[in-house]
């Protein structure tokens, strides 16, 4: 046990005692570290700013057993864009809410704090209608739950295919449909996601096959981890 050094973007807060914190992080060489930020909730808290939801800081904490705790906190995104517009940071919510659920404890991820970290600066430039979707299907090709799209999951046929089934695992075939319909469209702006034309993507106008995708994609990785998505209310 001692002293450490990392980055990481605080994923949630709850309140400790009558001044504390326990602010959860993902960073880039510890994973999900979980934290004591003494002092934080008073007026003249050195760091309590800079230890909201979305920060990204550079940290200077001790590990203990349980909880580790936060000795020295600066910032390296304000990310003030996305504080400042409640839809924005309801999208920022949801990656966050996701993040936390796939992370962790103390297993390094520096791929998933990376795209945490790139998918916040992308919001605070643009927010994109296919940033949310887009960022849950490259979490579950991280994961190693990457959707089939190349062919029938169920079956392998080349298609066409037409629905969309999360226990097949993907896209599947006229003769093996079940679950919810999806259009070429759609299942084009997946592809480009996972195949590396994620900019252009971020790039769509509104439309139904951008819902479609947002729909899909939420819920496949609710599905993975098996349980709703809290925030996701708060978009809808």
């Amino acid at each position: 046990m001692g002293l450490y050094r990392d980055q990481g973007v605080v994923l949630r807060t709850i309140k400790l005692g009558e001044s504390d914190r326990i602010v959860t992080f993902v960073t880039q060489g510890h994973g999900k570290v979980r934290a004591v930020a003494k002092g934080v909730r008073k007026t003249k808290s050195r760091f309590g700013g800079r230890l909201e939801p979305t920060g990204h800081v550079s940290l200077l904490m001790y590990e203990g057993r349980e909880l580790d705790v936060v000795t020295q906190a600066e910032a390296l995104d304000h990310f003030r864009s996305i504080r400042e517009d409640l839809d924005r940071l309801a999208r920022a919510t949801t990656m966050l809410e996701a993040v936390d659920q796939v992370a962790q404890e103390r297993q390094p991820g520096a791929r998933l704090y990376q795209m945490l970290v790139g998918a916040l600066r992308a919001l605070a430039a643009r927010n994109a209608p296919l940033l949310v979707p887009a960022f849950f299907l490259k979490l579950l090709a991280l994961e190693g739950f990457q959707p089939v799209l190349d062919g029938c999951a169920a079956c392998g046929s080349a298609g066409p295919l037409v629905a969309f089934d999360l226990i097949e695992g993907g896209a599947l075939c006229r003769p093996c449909a079940r679950g919810p319909a999806v259009s070429p469209e759609a299942l084009d702006l997946m592809h480009r996601v996972l195949d590396g034309g994620l900019a252009g993507v971020l790039n769509e106008p509104p439309g139904p096959a951008t819902a479609e995708v947002d729909h899909l994609a939420t819920h496949a990785l609710e599905h993975h981890i098996e349980r709703r998505l809290r925030s996701v209310t708060v978009l809808d």
